[in-house]
């Protein structure tokens, strides 16, 4: 009986040539990585167009799209207090490919006022802190009040007499505002709008006397002489108006609010993709034209982690909260 002769050594080895070529093949094959972006990236703003949430979210998200070697495309998804805009994302593929700008409403007032159809602490993975802006106490330039501490003796002289205006109630305007009386222990008016912009042609026409408004928002009507600011709640003066105390300057050091604003992915958006994001969101952060830009409505850009900003919405989620519950707060 013959038998066949034992492979020999050099067969042994293109055997095993053979085979480590057709392993090294499997990728190509399909189990390599997907390239990232694979298309038009979707950023949802959950405001209307032509605002200054609309301006972050086509600079930020245009620009990071720019930094990955993609596009990316602006869909604006107004209504139910920014929460129809972000309900939106927490359903979309969490493949990366779509993008919510969020922050304060999104994911810490609305979803105490409104049955949101979302968790914000569990729908969404963490991209960044694009930046925060701060609150500004803001009057008309013929108010009879020339600093803040002339609102809060107005206020205790006659309580409820003296009113502060807001774009919609549980509004990051409105929590300012509550913030502040709550923490002066004084008795103000709030009046708030539906929205838009029919608070602010308020206050110029003198109708409504004071609002505490993000510098997003009044930066641009304070640069052109439509209105006065009062005090700013940032740790130090804006370069842009030095001649402005801070709150805490004023006489107010307690009173700590910022309007924030981040990028978010859907839940379970591969943590790769997600760095990927960051790391995009981060470099975008450092264009000079990007700081100038939001330097120009007030705000301060953040470090586009995604650690940090998963890390500081728990926090933040809880303090909101408690002062919608404390205040009261109903929505409209």
């Amino acid at each position: 009986m013959h038998l066949p002769s034992p492979p020999s050594r050099r067969n042994v080895l293109s055997l095993a040539l053979a085979g480590t070529t057709g392993l090294a093949l499997w990728p190509a094959l399909g189990l390599a990585q997907t390239a990232f972006p694979s298309k038009t990236l979707t950023v949802v703003v959950p405001y209307p167009a032509g605002g200054a949430n609309d301006m972050l979210g086509r600079l930020i998200g245009l620009k990071m799209a720019e930094v990955l070697g993609g596009n990316a495309m602006v869909d604006n998804k107004p209504g139910a207090a920014a929460l129809l805009g972000a309900s939106v994302v927490a359903r979309a593929p969490a493949d990366g490919h779509t993008l919510l700008i969020g922050g304060l409403a999104t994911h810490a007032a609305s979803p105490h006022l409104l049955k949101a159809d979302y968790d914000p602490l569990k729908d969404f993975e963490s991209v960044g802190m694009i930046g925060s802006a701060p609150i500004i106490a803001i009057t008309f330039n013929e108010s009879p009040y020339k600093t803040l501490k002339d609102v809060v003796d107005a206020a205790r002289k006659d309580p409820n007499g003296v009113m502060y205006g807001s774009s919609g109630n549980g509004s990051p305007l409105h929590l300012a505002g509550e913030l502040f009386v709550s923490q002066n222990k004084i008795e103000m008016t709030h009046v708030p709008y539906k929205g838009g912009n029919a608070h602010i042609l308020d206050l110029i026409g003198g109708r409504v006397p004071v609002i505490f408004d993000t510098a997003t928002n009044c930066v641009p009507l304070l640069k052109s002489g439509k209105v006065r600011a009062l005090a700013v709640g940032s740790p130090a003066r804006l370069a842009d108006f030095p001649n402005v105390p801070t709150f805490a300057e004023a006489g107010y050091p307690q009173f700590d609010f910022s309007a924030w604003y981040a990028v978010f992915a859907p839940a379970k958006t591969p943590k790769d993709v997600i760095a990927k994001l960051s790391g995009a969101l981060s470099t975008t952060l450092k264009n000079p034209d990007v700081i100038s830009r939001l330097g120009g409505v007030g705000v301060t850009p953040g470090t586009g982690d995604a650690a940090q900003l998963a890390k500081f919405l728990p926090g933040e989620n809880e303090r909101i909260g408690r002062l919608i519950k404390t205040a009261n707060i109903k929505p409209d």
